[in-house]
């Protein structure tokens, strides 16, 4: 299972505030976003392109560090 971390939502190039104000909107938990992560089906549920982008450079990562 894909987790997006903090650490793909900057590879995708979104900003840190901007991200925030998103997750809120779409009733997530930034703060336990920061800790944990989040899967990235959950982000992909919402269609939102950034989410698509975060969800994108997660799998890019955990091909290149061969997990998945």
């Amino acid at each position: 299972m894909t987790r997006v971390t903090i650490r793909d939502i900057r590879t995708a190039r979104i900003c840190f505030k901007g991200a925030r104000g998103w997750f809120r909107r779409h009733g997530l938990d930034w703060s336990d976003f920061v800790q944990n992560g989040i899967e990235a089906e959950r982000l992909a549920e919402t269609g939102d392109p950034p989410a698509l982008r975060a969800v994108r450079a997660a799998e890019e990562r955990e091909a290149r560090d061969g997990r998945q």
